[in-house]
């Protein structure tokens, strides 16, 4: 069975391998077409340069960003306003020329909290990115940004609940530690088979390292903690599609797949179990 192509959209470079960096290298790995859309950040910065190196690694192509600048950074992108401040109409119509560029089948970004730290910017790319996924297989809207095309399902990055203590105890308590309840958990995707790529291409963000970021977090853990940290992805099922797969029905708690869209159930272990 064939592999359905990926497309990330996430706010800022790094996001894409902490949230989602498993399954991009999966998809990858399997042969789908694999991309990623960030939405701040500019090409020729530090950063940029970064996420060209992590989305080698991950085999998730050449680096599509929207060109807006970071709500924290404003020389992320010279001359850009902060995306959060950007008109919506102008952020879905530039997301919706990437998607229908790329023609995706399933699209991945962040949930409605923005993750476990709520960062403003994560919590808007989420909102762009609904929009923009159900805006891009409609015909009127924007039909300058290309042929429509209706991507198959959405999917939410997210915490569940129950991990939250774990994952405290490896990285520390933060400010603000969003999750969600267990049994909204749509698919818990065991990547570690592609742990190495994810953590290789969370440290190819070098800046983020440096600065003691997430990555620079991430850097100092012994192995054991960076399996524990990131050899499990959830994720929530945000599909604008009726058909929903089989397995997701089938009882209580979580489909688990080997890759997003449901090619096959595989058996996943918490993380942070």
């Amino acid at each position: 069975m064939s592999v359905p192509s990926l497309l990330g959209v996430f706010a800022h470079p790094d996001d894409e391998s902490l949230s989602a960096g498993g399954v991009l290298a999966g998809h990858a790995a399997a042969g789908a077409r694999t991309g990623v859309v960030t939405a701040t950040w500019a090409a020729g910065t530090r950063r940029a340069a970064e996420l060209a190196e992590a989305l080698r690694i991950l085999g998730a192509g050449e680096p599509r960003m929207l060109g807006f600048a970071d709500a924290r950074v404003p020389q992320s992108a010279p001359g850009s306003v902060p995306f959060i401040e950007a008109p919506l109409d102008e952020a879905v119509r530039r997301l919706v020329a990437h998607i229908r560029d790329f023609r995706p089948e399933v699209v991945v970004t962040h949930d409605a909290y923005g993750g476990l730290p709520g960062h403003p910017d994560h919590v808007h790319t989420h909102r762009v990115t609904v929009l923009a996924v159900q805006a891009a297989g409609l015909d009127q809207l924007y039909p300058d940004a290309g042929e429509p095309w209706q991507p198959s399902a959405l999917y939410l990055a997210t915490h569940p609940r129950s991990v939250v203590p774990a994952l405290t105890e490896v990285v520390g308590v933060r400010k603000a530690v969003y999750s969600v309840p267990d049994e909204q958990i749509t698919a818990a995707v065991d990547v570690r088979p592609w742990l190495e790529q994810k953590v290789a291409a969370v440290l190819a963000h070098r800046s983020e390292v440096e600065r003691g970021a997430m990555p620079g977090v991430i850097a100092g853990l012994p192995a054991d903690g960076k399996e524990r940290l990131l050899s499990t992805e959830w994720y929530l099922r945000h599909s604008p599609a009726p058909a929903v797969a089989a397995q997701e029905m089938d009882g209580p708690g979580p489909a688990q797949w080997t890759f997003l869209a449901g090619t096959g159930p595989t058996t996943s272990r918490g993380a942070c179990q």
